[in-house]
């Protein structure tokens, strides 16, 4: 049922957003050149690998993320409008609207096994962990709540989510840490080193 209703809903505002991508598409080409879209393999429903898809963020070249975000890619982080592909995901049921946000495949084995009841569902493009936190907080406490929203998981917690995050993007409040950073990598032992995921 949950997935009808997204793919209903994201179906119903195809022309909003499709228009909307067609326009940071051509923002991005213009700023950044090709390729418009950043491509990375994710862990899916089950741990099943897919190819998720969003608008570039970067230059290419050598420096830290900070360093190699353009003043365009800041924008459309703090909007979240570099996610708009993944509404793609959705209608293909490779993603919810709602749900863990996907991580690259390669932190699969690094899990505990609660870690990985996170991927008992379909990720989603914003979830629980986003509006409380996203970037500021530990991936210890980001996979808490990932693992909290799959044992409560419910379409008023998914509208109540949706709503905060329409909020928080809004409000430009509480949704990153740096829209300029990304999290460090997930080494299964709360330590890290900087990654690139854009």
């Amino acid at each position: 049922m949950k997935r009808t209703i997204e793919t209903l809903l994201v179906l119903a505002t195809l022309p909003l957003w499709l228009a909307a991508s067609l326009a940071v598409a051509a923002a991005v080409a213009l700023s950044m050149g090709f390729p418009v879209v950043f491509r990375q393999e994710r862990a899916g429903l089950r741990g099943r690998p897919f190819m998720l898809m969003k608008f570039r963020t970067m230059r290419c070249g050598e420096g830290t993320d900070a360093e190699r975000v353009t003043r365009l890619g800041r924008i459309l982080r703090a909007t979240s409008l570099d996610e708009l592909p993944q509404l793609w995901h959705v209608v293909t049921g490779k993603m919810s609207l709602v749900g863990p946000r996907p991580l690259p495949t390669r932190y699969l084995p690094r899990y505990s096994a609660e870690q990985a009841r996170r991927h008992e569902v379909r990720p989603g493009i914003t979830g629980w962990a986003q509006v409380n936190g996203r970037n500021a907080i530990s991936w210890e406490r980001k996979f808490e709540l990932d693992v909290w929203y799959v044992d409560h998981r419910s379409f008023a917690l998914d509208a109540k989510i949706l709503l905060m995050t329409v909020a928080k993007v809004f409000l430009r409040s509480g949704v990153d840490s740096s829209p300029s950073e990304t999290m460090p990598e997930f080494t299964g032992c709360g330590h890290g080193v900087p990654q690139d995921q854009r």
